[in-house]
């Protein structure tokens, strides 16, 4: 497969933006400041995959071609929208990678974008119950809370109460997000706010406080994929050592959710993909949707045994300066999470830490770092591990 680079980005503010009307403004903040950031001019793209979930967000869909509002040079270039649930940016990476790999072009421009603040907080709920199996998890009380309510109340009945566990995942993604220009939330909330259920930390539903779930966001993040040879003449570039997709059953009904079979199916095929281990992550960016996912993710990605989850926060082996960083972005948790920019947005940060541009949320000299990228619960999983190529 031609091996592909991550050569420039781009990346808005995450949050409630009034100043961003609709999608289409979002893409047009990114898409110029993307192909500048890799050298380049809108004329070098040839093609334009757009990560956008909408689900009834917005009236306007179909977003592909929106890019040449504010790009005419872009006119006539092949653009496609790709859907994933909340994988939806990795899946448009993957796409744009393809493209490369077919060899149809060698410059790629990968747009993930979301509105989601302009819709009630009831209707977002009933939105993102379309990322389950609405058949039989359609009438969950608190809408996508609520699927993973029940994957933490299962996960407590057969390994105990979680809850100290999960406060510290929380917070953990608070404090790092206080580094993160680009987070909704930049404030370090501490373990005992976390911990506790107040007014201001109510329960959402089952074990889940507030402080558990990520936010309702605006957003938008691009990336400028290119194939190795265009790469070699540019100032930067990240290379993609694996990208794994996996995707299993829909219903949680139809597997043992608490072990997110999918996810670890993905890591392992990374793993092999890149011809390296655990061991030889420097960091990883993980899809916290809520913290228990989080947890959950510990263990599908080897960090930790089958029930042991806990360790990984509680010992401290996840913390920013711990044996193996996760989320130094703040995650979903603290960033943000408008659902089509997710998946692009965490490709941003693991590149800005490989090149050293990651300012607050910089760790020492990473060299290898890792994505992981989920949709519905643990239903598209996606895993890409990353290396500075220049």
């Amino acid at each position: 497969m031609t091996e592909t680079c991550i050569v420039g980005w781009a990346h808005t503010p995450f949050g409630k933006l009034e100043d961003a009307p609709d999608a289409e403004t979002l893409i047009g903040r990114v898409a110029a400041a993307a192909i500048a950031d890799a050298g380049l001019a809108p004329a070098d793209v040839d093609a334009i995959f757009i990560g956008h979930f909408n689900g009834g967000f917005t009236k306007q869909d179909f977003p592909a071609s929106l890019v040449m509002q504010s790009l005419p040079e872009l006119r006539f270039k092949p653009a496609t929208r790709l859907e994933n649930a909340c994988a939806t940016g990795s899946a448009a990476i993957h796409a744009g990678m393809n493209h490369i790999a077919a060899g149809r072009g060698r410059i790629s421009l990968v747009i993930g974008v979301e509105k989601m603040t302009a819709v009630p907080g009831a209707e977002v709920g009933d939105i993102l119950l379309k990322c389950s199996y609405r058949k039989e998890e359609g009438d969950i009380p608190a809408g996508f809370a609520g699927v993973f309510a029940r994957i933490a109340d299962a996960y407590f009945q057969r390994h105990g109460d979680q809850s100290d566990a999960l406060a510290a995942i929380a917070a953990k993604n608070h404090r790092n997000g206080v580094g993160n220009p680009y987070a909704q939330m930049r404030k370090d909330l501490g373990y005992d706010f976390c911990r506790t259920v107040s007014d201001r930390n109510p329960v959402v539903a089952g074990p889940l406080k507030r402080t558990d779930c990520s936010l309702v966001s605006d957003g938008a993040a691009a990336l400028v994929l290119t194939d190795a040879e265009t790469a070699a003449t540019l100032d930067k570039a990240v290379r993609f050592r694996a990208a794994v997709q996996v995707n299993d059953l829909l219903p949680i009904s139809a597997r043992d959710i608490i072990r997110f079979e999918g996810a670890r199916e993905a890591w392992r095929q990374a793993y092999e993909a890149a011809g390296v281990t655990l061991d030889d992550l420097s960091f990883a960016e993980v899809h916290d949707c809520f913290t228990i996912a989080e947890l959950i993710h510990y263990e599908a990605m080897g960090l930790a045994k089958e029930g042991q989850g806990a360790r990984a926060i509680l010992d401290g082996t996840v913390a920013k300066y711990g044996r193996l960083p996760v989320n130094p972005s703040g995650g979903l948790k603290s960033k943000g999470h408008p659902i089509g920019a997710t998946g692009v947005s965490m490709h941003v940060m693991a590149a800005m830490q490989l090149t050293g541009e990651a300012g607050g949320m910089q760790l020492r000299d990473p060299s290898l770092g890792a994505v992981f990228n989920m949709g519905g619960a643990a239903v598209a999983n996606y895993a890409s591990i990353l290396e500075r190529a220049r």
